[in-house]
């Protein structure tokens, strides 16, 4: 079938139905914990989002919230597995749920990162940790379609709007490095596709590159110019679901529109940026950033930004600001040290020059759990404020593998979010930080013990945990509200008691406020004069009371040792 055919075809679908729309045959259950969460009063009017400081909230689909149960054995994936190593019924429509309740917006969170969610492997691998299915999301099948234990390309559509409406941006995880395991229901691509060895030894830029991470990872070959046909069992597979003409219809106008050849990897960078075009997805978290041609994440880039300005063209009223797209890249072992280039021993990769606006920053628990508040932030203020200019990191005291966090036996849950969440850059909070989800699961090996499902009915039933979560709402609420947190210049104003000020201005736009930590309960006088002027009314978020600069100090008997201030709005 000619080219013409099938942009007549793909033009009269599309006039039809939405491309990719699949079926929404499913119920909403009850969802009796959603009048359960806390609430914070907002603290500020329209406040400009920045992504530099953005709140960052990272979950796994699977483990966070099921919001529809008849999507939870669809594929069949009932072997047994090793503990936590199988699918436990999370979706996006429980993701859906919980925005509308509020939740995340109580927690200050103005940005979600959640695992990939395109089709998964339908087999299990047994690693020695048990068998294990991609419930985690790293395993792609089919990077065109929405994987049906996770739900629907239309319910992926509605948590955008959703999530859009109410200010939050969504990070679409992606990974170009890697397909999933084969098993006898996931057949191995072809080898113009994939390496399925050497494995990588990350002696130097070769082997850790051109090789897979790990046995039975087959390694897309990025690097390819080499022209390729799509693979059999995907057309045949296409074939099946009645949306063959569809895809190619699609394929033929981006390979024209672009002037890319069909490699491997433009292939994927074409179905990963139809989410942008399409659904108007705001920025990346990208995966295995330095196992990966540097080239190609320039090429991802460059069309995910074309992708974003081509739905903000198409939807005007839907634009949420003049933001770019923004991709955050995992560029395992990098840290915040000033130096923009990571180094493989015999070559040096400034991965900020090819496509990335931040990286994730694996030092931030060890500065964490090394450093005082004052040593942290400065630092952090100091480093993105010189040789980061223009860029970001983001950071995190736990994730989903990896094995050392910051408060693994959740033992400084406080510390772990005032330190998070006041320190320069984008902070990441992880599933279950905010209510102390516990990351020690016996019985489980390996990362499986970072994974374990949302503790819900700890938030509900709980006092010590709703206390912890006010905390963590508390310290979100004014980050997210104030972009100097995050973005702006710090300055410590006195070291006993410790009271810093943070500073934010850009396009005419001028924040300012004034923090203290390990303050003295009850009656406490700071020194604000360098900030706010006599007279200005100063509204402490952590305690919900006022005061008046009198003689550049003010004074709040409160039962905290924090406070949290912004200059009061007059309505």
């Amino acid at each position: 079938m000619g080219t013409t055919t099938r942009l007549i075809i793909l033009l009269f679908f599309c006039t039809i139905i939405s491309c990719k729309k699949e079926s929404d045959a499913t119920k909403k259950p009850s969802d009796k914990d959603q009048k359960t969460e806390i609430t914070t009063p907002e603290s500020s009017e329209k406040t400009p989002f920045v992504w530099e400081g953005a709140n960052v909230y990272f979950l796994l689909t699977d483990r966070f919230y099921n919001g529809d149960q008849t999507n939870d054995n669809l594929l069949s994936r009932n072997q047994e597995t090793g503990i936590l190593r199988g699918f436990e019924g999370g979706d996006l429509k429980g993701i859906i749920q919980k925005i509308e309740s509020g939740y995340f917006n109580n927690l200050g969170i103005n940005a979600i990162w959640f695992n990939p969610v395109v089709e998964q492997i339908h087999g299990s691998v047994d690693e020695g940790t048990g068998n294990t299915y991609a419930f985690h999301g790293y395993w792609a099948k089919d990077w065109t379609k929405i994987d049906p234990n996770f739900g629907t390309y239309k319910e992926l559509q509605q948590l955008v709007e959703v999530a859009h409406k109410n200010g939050i941006r969504i990070l679409m995880d992606v990974v170009l490095n890697h397909t999933g395991p084969v098993t006898e229901q996931d057949p191995v691509w072809p080898n113009n596709w994939v390496r399925t060895k050497p494995k990588c030894t990350y002696k130097d830029y070769e082997t850790a590159v051109s090789c897979t991470l790990v046995e039975n990872l087959p390694d897309i070959k990025t690097e390819s110019e080499e022209e390729v046909e799509l693979p059999k069992h995907l057309i045949t597979k296409w074939k099946k679901e009645g949306r063959l003409e569809i895809e190619l219809a699609e394929i033929d106008v981006f390979f024209t529109k672009t002037g890319l050849k069909r490699t491997p990897r433009n292939y994927i960078i074409k179905w990963l940026t139809d989410y942008v075009r399409e659904l108007g997805i705001d920025g990346y978290r990208v995966d295995t950033v330095k196992h990966v041609e540097e080239d190609a994440w320039n090429v991802l880039a460059e069309q995910a930004k074309l992708a974003f300005a081509q739905w903000k063209s198409k939807n005007p009223n839907k634009i949420l600001d003049d933001n770019d797209f923004y991709i955050i890249g995992e560029l395992y072992g990098y840290y915040i040290n000033g130096k923009r280039f990571y180094d493989f021993g015999d070559r040096k990769v400034d991965y900020f020059a090819k496509g990335f606006d931040n990286m994730i920053n694996f030092q931030f628990k060890s500065d964490a759990k090394e450093n005082d508040f004052e040593t942290l932030f400065s630092k952090y203020s100091q480093i993105l404020h010189t040789s980061l200019i223009g860029k970001g990191v983001m950071n995190y005291v736990s994730s989903h593998d990896d094995g050392s966090p910051f408060d693994k036996k959740r033992e400084k849950t406080y510390e772990s979010a005032t330190k998070l969440l006041l320190t320069p850059g984008i902070s990441q909070i992880y599933y279950g930080d905010e209510s102390a989800r516990s990351l020690v699961i016996e019985g489980t090996q390996g990362d499986a013990t970072l994974r374990s499902p949302m503790n819900w009915q700890d938030i509900k039933e709980n006092d010590t945990t709703k206390t912890l979560l006010r905390h963590w709402q508390k310290l979100g609420m004014f980050r997210k509200y104030h972009p100097s947190i995050g973005a702006g210049k710090h300055k410590m104003i006195t070291k006993t008691p410790y009271t810093f000020s943070r500073s934010y201005t850009k396009k005419g736009y001028s924040d300012k406020v004034i923090v203290g930590l390990e303050l003295p309960k009850g009656k406490k006088s700071l020194n604000v004069g360098s900030i706010f002027a006599n007279g200005t009314i100063l509204a402490d978020k952590y305690s919900d009371t006022e005061s008046k600069v009198i003689n550049g100090t003010i004074e709040f008997d409160t039962e905290y040792d924090i406070v949290l201030l912004e200059e009061k709005t007059i309505q």
